[in-house]
C-alpha cells in the first residue's frame, strides 16, 4: 500500500519531536598524547556504548600536535600531556576559550623490560650498568620534560647524556625499551601497568619532587566548537566512568 507524502512527513515531524531524536551519531577527531592513547581506547568503548559517537584517534607528541593544529590540522579536540599547550592554543586562536580542564596528573617512571633491572630507588641511573637510556624528545613532549628534570636533579645529566637514545613520543621510547634497544626508559606510569595485564619488568616511580607536577589538560579545538560529538566528549572524559578507567591506570587527579 503507498505511503501518503502528507502522512510520511507527519510521522517523520513526530518522530524528530521524540527527545533524542534529533541527536546523530557522529566522529570526534582526537589528538592524543602518546601516554594516555591506551586509557583513552578503553574510555573510548564505554563512551561509544553510551552516546553513539565514535572517535578517531591519533596519538604522540604534544608539541607536535601543536604544530600541526597551528598548521591547519582538522581536530577537534586534543588531550594533552601537559597544561601549557592547550592554554598556548586558546591563546593563539586556535581552540576555545574556557574549554580546558586538567583530566589527570601523570606519573613519571623509570622503567626496564628485565625483571629486577630497575631498583626501588632509580639508583640504577648512577651505576653504569646500561648502554641506552630511552627518553621522549624533551622539546616537544612533556614527559621527556621530565625525564631530562629527573637527571638533572640527581646531578646526572651530562654523565647519561651520551647514553639518551632520544625518542620521538613516550609511546616510541616504550617500544624502544619493550624492544630491547634500551635497557632503561623514561616513561608513564599508565604504559607500565595496564589494568587486566601482568606488569612486564621492573621499574620505579619517580617522585613528583624530582620533575614537577605533570598536569594533563584536554581543550576544545575551534573545527569541534559546533560538534556536539565533541562536546560530549569532554563532558564523558569529566564523568565517573571515565575517571574510574584513569585512576585505574595509575593517573593522579
Amino acid at each position: 500500500m503507498p505511503i501518503n507524502p502528507r502522512a510520511a512527513r507527519a510521522l517523520a515531524a513526530a518522530l524528530l519531536a521524540l527527545p533524542g531524536a534529533a541527536a546523530r551519531a557522529d566522529d570526534v577527531t582526537v589528538a592524543v598524547a602518546a601516554n594516555f592513547a591506551g586509557p583513552l581506547a578503553r574510555i573510548a568503548e564505554g563512551f561509544t556504548a553510551a552516546t553513539g559517537h565514535t572517535l578517531k584517534l591519533s596519538s604522540g607528541a604534544t608539541g607536535k600536535f601543536h604544530a600541526q593544529i597551528v598548521a591547519g590540522a582538522p581536530f577537534q579536540v586534543l588531550i594533552a600531556a601537559d597544561d601549557e599547550t592547550p592554554k598556548k592554543l586558546i591563546a593563539e586562536g586556535h581552540a576555545v576559550a574556557g574549554s580546558n580542564f586538567t583530566y589527570a596528573i601523570g606519573k613519571l617512571v623509570l622503567w626496564s623490560a628485565q625483571p629486577g633491572f630497575v631498583d626501588d630507588q632509580g639508583a640504577v641511573l648512577g651505576t653504569g650498568r646500561f648502554a641506552h637510556l630511552a627518553i621522549a624528545n624533551p622539546k616537544i613532549a612533556p614527559y621527556g620534560q621530565a625525564g631530562l628534570a629527573v637527571l638533572k636533579a640527581r646531578g646526572l645529566a651530562d654523565a647519561v647524556a651520551p647514553r639518551l637514545v632520544t625518542a620521538e613520543s613516550i609511546g616510541q621510547a616504550y617500544q624502544f625499551v619493550a624492544t630491547g634497544n634500551a635497557e632503561l626508559g623514561f616513561v608513564a606510569l599508565s604504559q607500565v601497568v595496564v589494568p587486566g595485564k601482568p606488569v612486564t619488568g621492573s621499574y620505579w616511580v619517580v617522585p613528583a619532587s624530582l620533575y614537577g607536577e605533570i598536569r594533563q589538560d584536554a581543550v576544545l579545538l575551534k573545527p569541534g566548537e559546533k560538534s556536539a560529538a565533541a562536546a560530549a566528549l569532554l563532558a564523558y572524559l569529566k564523568g565517573p566512568a571515565a575517571q574510574a578507567v584513569i585512576q585505574a591506570y595509575g593517573y593522579g587527579h
